[in-house]
């Protein structure tokens, strides 16, 4: 299957209006309930999952997303190609205001990403990846919604750009920090003495892997499918690499527990 621009353009268009249903609910009070895993779900969460999920129907392909019916193994492992979702990535930042989350939306083929969109709705930010390369483009009124997929490329900044940094700069996740990862930072200090701690949340990490603007991002303790799929994508096809800790292979996707592996996603020396 040819991965077409309406289908790209189709993905960043949901992208986009899932994220300005997020922000209609960010700027008012909202309650917040809990899942049994104890990680925080929202109205929010809720209605971007309805949007992305109503609008991909149109493709004809499964749809596989964290606030959606989850598809046992034995029937999602026939499948070829699907859409792997979080609607809202960074519930954590969403609750405490810091603007840092994001709606993901990533193609999977055969255990690997193919495509993803990562729309940052606060800074307006929206970053994809495809074989085509990778991007970023500032949403400006509603510049990306009125455009056809062409029109959007004209605007858009091909990743990396790059930059003149002295520093070597590690990203971490602005929630969870361990043991583990504090290890390798240490570690990574020996070799780097300048070295630079960054942290942000969802899957900014990603974005800001693929701009160019950091180095290395290890993620040491338990992240889903749906986390990671999309700024996979985005942070792959601007040249980076994404593979499993234990093994130094590309993580991958669709298996029979959903749950990642410790991974280090980085730049190609």
């Amino acid at each position: 299957m040819e991965i077409s621009d309406k289908l790209i353009f189709t993905a960043l268009q949901l992208a986009i209006e899932a994220g300005k249903a997020i922000l209609d609910i960010y700027s008012t009070p909202f309650d917040i309930e809990y899942k049994t895993d104890h990680s925080p779900i929202t109205r929010a969460d809720q209605k971007a999952h309805e949007i992305i999920s109503h609008g991909l129907s149109s493709t004809a392909l499964p749809v596989l997303s964290e606030e959606g019916f989850h598809t046992d193994y034995e029937t999602r492992k026939n499948w070829e190609y699907f859409w792997l979702v979080d609607p809202l990535d960074g519930t954590k930042e969403f609750v405490s205001r810091n603007g840092e989350f994001t709606v993901n939306i990533a193609l999977i083929y055969k255990q690997q990403p193919v495509f993803g969109v990562v729309y940052a709705p606060v800074p307006g930010l929206l970053y994809w990846g495809s074989p085509a390369g990778a991007y970023r483009l500032n949403v400006s009124q509603n510049i990306a919604c009125s455009m056809n997929y062409n029109d959007i490329q004209r605007f858009a900044e091909l990743l990396p750009i790059q930059e003149q940094r002295e520093n070597f700069i590690v990203l971490g996740s602005r929630s969870h920090m361990n043991t583990e990862t504090i290890e390798f930072i240490n570690n990574l200090q020996k070799s780097y003495p300048g070295l630079t701690f960054s942290s942000h949340g969802s899957s900014l990490k990603f974005c800001t892997l693929a701009e160019g603007k950091a180095d290395i991002y290890p993620r040491f303790g338990p992240t889903m499918e749906w986390d990671t799929a999309a700024g996979h994508a985005v942070a792959y096809f601007a040249g980076c690499y994404v593979i499993q800790q234990v093994n130094q292979l590309p993580l991958v996707y669709n298996k029979p527990d959903l749950v990642n592996p410790d991974f280090i996603a980085g730049q190609k020396k």
